[in-house]
């Protein structure tokens, strides 16, 4: 149980050091969103289409 406790020490100290600071802008999330729905969209209609027993 120690061993344990020593890594969430070491753990909880090499996370409260020092700040994250982006160097580059991230990616939009409505960019992002965009995409995920037009590659979701793109495979509904490639299944569909190779679904055609119905």
């Amino acid at each position: 149980m120690t061993a344990f406790a020593s890594a969430h020490t070491a753990l909880a100290t090499l996370a409260s050091e020092g700040e994250h600071v982006d160097t580059h802008p991230s990616i939009s999330p409505f960019m992002t969103g965009g995409a995920a729905l037009v590659i979701l969209l793109l495979l509904l209609w490639v299944t569909t289409r190779f679904n055609r027993d119905r």
